[in-house]
């Protein structure tokens, strides 16, 4: 299966590796590691010290900005240190780890809500932010504050597109929890207060379209379900805006000054899970996939399951491992280690085989141009870059580095060789 992206070229999908496969749980880890940070902003502050008994969904540190997130954990037992530990995004970051006592004992607090069709947008939005719920895409924005925009939208898309290849999470929530998910979007509708309501899925899955097709019919929801053109990065916020609402959202600009919000479907549905049914994001639906491995899968895992368990449950094969990834191969990060925890952001680990995964001598800039064909925010990747390799940062906002969604393009066509989009990160990081 080939995706195809901007310039007209294709890039394998590798998507057939478990596409086909159903969620499984996975089996509840005997520790689990919970970083303080798992979001956009501040970290969240520590309710519980050591020696303390804890069941799962138990809130153990809590968001005191407006950018933050509340920590739940994710199994029941006892909290056994608070100290800086390995993190996928950070290098490494205050955590909090728990050792099971193996009866996953819920929180009382988590009781399912026999009704909540008159709760008010200001009681579900606190709903949301006590659960500590944050965009399941990747960005990982406080879902509470998301939804709570400063401007009128009339617009709201549900980002169904997994347009990253090898991943297929979301593609298999709208098979399995199919009336979950419409659900979640009938909340957050409430809450926004809108009309037009869209979810956006590629073409190249028929099989998710056609369910969620039929559960609006059935449920006689005025919900247009989008099929798009199969095309990377189209999930990226401002492509899908484009490609549903042909509106452009300004450089320098968020989609809401656009009127429109964006959640992510695996990000509605744990909205679902808070309001319904009391429960916190403590647990997520990840892929882990990748020629390397025996068994992919699709798994729901425990918020804080270190990757080196999870890898060994998918049973590594005879080819050796190059590098191992959180997340997909454009858009995800490679790891140092396989000691880290699986955090809210963590949509998929893919382990490439050393077939895959070849490391490239980087040359000089040719000026071919490709970057610049590719670039789905009509930059000039190659000009930021030789301006991070010349330390010139000032000079490099001229080409507005912030517009930049970092999808990978600029590097992939690279024949060079150059890590064009690492370069335009660290600019990124430089200039902040």
């Amino acid at each position: 299966m080939m995706l195809s992206f901007c310039g007209g070229k294709h890039l394998s999908s590798y998507k057939q590796l478990t596409k086909d496969k159903p969620i499984k749980d996975f089996p509840l880890p005997k520790q689990v590691v919970l970083p303080l940070i798992q979001h956009i902003g501040a970290p969240a502050e520590v309710l519980v010290k050591v020696g303390d008994l804890v069941k799962t969904g138990t809130k153990i540190a809590e968001a005191k900005k407006l950018i933050s997130s509340p920590v739940h954990s994710s199994i029941s037992g006892t909290v056994s240190k608070i100290v800086d530990a390995p993190h996928p995004v950070l290098g490494k970051c205050k955590s909090i780890y728990i050792d099971s006592d193996g009866l996953d004992t819920f929180d009382p607090a988590i009781v399912k809500r026999n009704n909540y069709a008159n709760l008010s947008k200001d009681e579900l939005l606190a709903i949301i932010k006590s659960a500590g719920i944050v965009g399941l895409g990747g960005a990982a924005f406080p879902t509470c504050v998301k939804l709570n925009p400063p401007c009128p939208i009339d617009s709201f898309i549900i980002n169904a597109v997994e347009c990253e290849p090898y991943l297929n999470c979301d593609f298999r929530l709208m098979l399995e929890r199919t009336e979950d998910i419409l659900q979640g979007i009938l909340l957050v509708k409430r809450i926004l207060n809108v009309d037009n309501v869209f979810i956006g899925i590629e073409a190249d899955k028929p099989q998710a379209i056609a369910v969620m097709r039929t559960a609006v019919r059935k449920l006689n929801l005025a919900i247009d379900v989008v099929s798009l053109k199969t095309k990377y990065p189209q999930g990226a916020e401002k492509q899908l805006i484009k490609a549903v609402l042909g509106r452009e959202v300004p450089s320098g600009k968020l989609p809401f000054d656009a009127g429109v919000v964006v959640n992510n479907v695996a990000t509605i549905l744990s909205v679902y899970d808070a309001v319904a049914l009391s429960k916190p994001l403590y647990e997520r639906v990840i892929t882990v996939t990748g020629k390397a491995l025996k068994e992919p899968a699709n798994l729901k895992v425990r918020i804080g399951t270190k990757f080196k368990e999870i890898i060994a449950y998918c049973h590594v094969g005879t080819k050796p491992v190059s590098k191992i990834i959180m997340g997909g191969p454009m858009m995800g990060l490679a790891q140092f280690t396989d000691d880290l925890p699986v955090i809210k952001g963590t949509s998929g680990i893919l382990l490439l085989a050393e077939d895959e995964g070849c490391e490239f001598e980087q040359q000089p800039c040719i000026r071919c141009g490709r970057c610049v064909d590719v670039c789905p925010m009509r930059l000039l990747p190659y000009a930021l870059s030789l301006c991070a390799q010349k330390r010139s940062f000032d000079l490099a906002r001229a080409y507005n580095p912030f517009d930049c969604i970092e999808c990978g393009l600029c590097t992939y066509v690279c024949p060079a060789n150059r890590k064009i989009v690492e370069q335009i990160k660290l600019t990124k990081i430089v200039l902040k």
